[in-house]
C-alpha cells in the first residue's frame, strides 16, 4: 500500500517537464524579444528534463500485479505529485517571465 520515492519522483518531474513544454511554447508564441527567448529556453528545459527522465526510468516498468486499494492510495498520492509538479514550473515561467 505504499509509494516508492521514485514512482513520486517520476510523477513530478513528468509533470513538471510537460508544464515547462506548454509554458515555453506559449511564450515563445504570444511573446517578443526577451519573452520569445526565454520561452525557447523554457522548451528546451522541457524537453530535456522529460526526455532524461524517461530514459532513465525505461527499464522500471513492472504493471503484473494489481491491488485495487494501492492503485486507489497511488493515484491519490500522484495526483499530489502532479500538482505539486505544476505549481513548481508555473513558479519557474513566472520568476522567467518577471525578470523579462
Amino acid at each position: 500500500m505504499t509509494m516508492s520515492l521514485m514512482d513520486f519522483l517520476t510523477v513530478l518531474i513528468m509533470v513538471f517537464a510537460l508544464f515547462m513544454l506548454l509554458a515555453g511554447i506559449f511564450t515563445a508564441y504570444f511573446g517578443s524579444g526577451k519573452s520569445r527567448m526565454i520561452g525557447v529556453a523554457l522548451l528546451v528545459i522541457g524537453l530535456v528534463v522529460g526526455i532524461m527522465w524517461v530514459v532513465m526510468g525505461m527499464d522500471s516498468v513492472d504493471m503484473i500485479n494489481v491491488d485495487l486499494s494501492s492503485v486507489i492510495w497511488n493515484a491519490f498520492v500522484y495526483i499530489i505529485a502532479a500538482v505539486i509538479g505544476a505549481l513548481i514550473a508555473i513558479g519557474v515561467f513566472l520568476l522567467a517571465i518577471m525578470k523579462s
